[in-house]
Parts: structure tokens; sequence; C-alpha cells
């Protein structure tokens, strides 16, 4: 349930030509207190256990309130995947942040020079996709 109110503000423009006449006038709507949805990029590079657990388990709370969330991994970031930790189940949380609503950008040259390949649930992407993420990003955050 959204708890913010929406207020419409009339905002006038007035276009004042030659001797003070006014030669056009138009009311402009402004929207106060919407909640729209914020296009939130995060880029991960490392592979500590923690800190990619912590870093999708922020993109599994930014959709859950409705953002729309875009992971690019990147150098170490794209070994997330195939880490094994007792504390953080980094995979589980990958899995729900998918199931979320959320995309998974993989650096394919980061992939192959690990002698790895794209997967169903990280599947090869390229610099054009990050660079895609950041320009189209309201917020980016890095991990």
């Amino acid at each position: 349930m959204n708890n913010f109110k929406t207020i419409v503000l009339a905002t006038w423009i007035v276009v004042i030509a030659g001797f003070g006449q006014i030669v056009a006038a138009e009311v402009i709507p402004v929207q106060v207190g919407s909640q729209a949805a914020t296009k939130i990029g995060i880029v991960i590079s490392s592979n500590d256990p923690e800190t990619v657990w912590n870093a999708f388990r922020f993109a599994n709370f930014a959709c859950q309130k409705g953002d729309s969330v875009s992971v690019f991994l990147l150098g170490k970031g794209v070994e997330a995947e195939t880490i094994k930790d007792k504390g953080f189940d980094v995979k589980g949380m990958m899995q729900s942040y998918v199931s979320n609503g959320g995309k998974i950008f993989t650096c394919g040259t980061c992939l192959k020079s690990r002698n790895a390949g794209g997967t169903e649930l990280c599947p090869i992407s390229s610099m054009a996709d990050m660079y895609a993420i950041v320009k189209q990003s309201d917020k980016l955050v890095t991990f």
C-alpha cells in the first residue's frame, strides 16, 4: 500500500513579448509525492562471500521495494555463482534476486580469462551491457 499522497501543483508558464503583452500561457500540472520506481545498477567486482551476499541482499531488498535492479558481475565478481561459504549462501541469494525480477549480466571477457562460460543464472554479457546499465541507472552502487 502506498503511504504517499499525490499533490498536484499548477505551474503557469507565461511568455511575454514586445511591450509586456502576454502571447502564450499554459498551465502545467506537477506531481509531488509520487513514488516512481528507481533504476538501480549494481556492479560487483569482488568474490568475497560476505560482500557478494550483501550486494545481492541489497538487490533483493530494492526489487521488493518496486525498483528496477540490474547487476553486472565484473573481474572477480564473475565467480559469484561458484562461491561456497557456510555463513553466506551467495547462490541462494542470487536465485532469490532473479526470482524477484532482477537481471544478472556477467562480463564475458572476465569469464574467458578464467576459462569459464556463462550459465543460466549468469549469462555472458559485454562492456556494452555494463555501459547501458551505468548510463540508464538513476543510482549506481559498487561492491
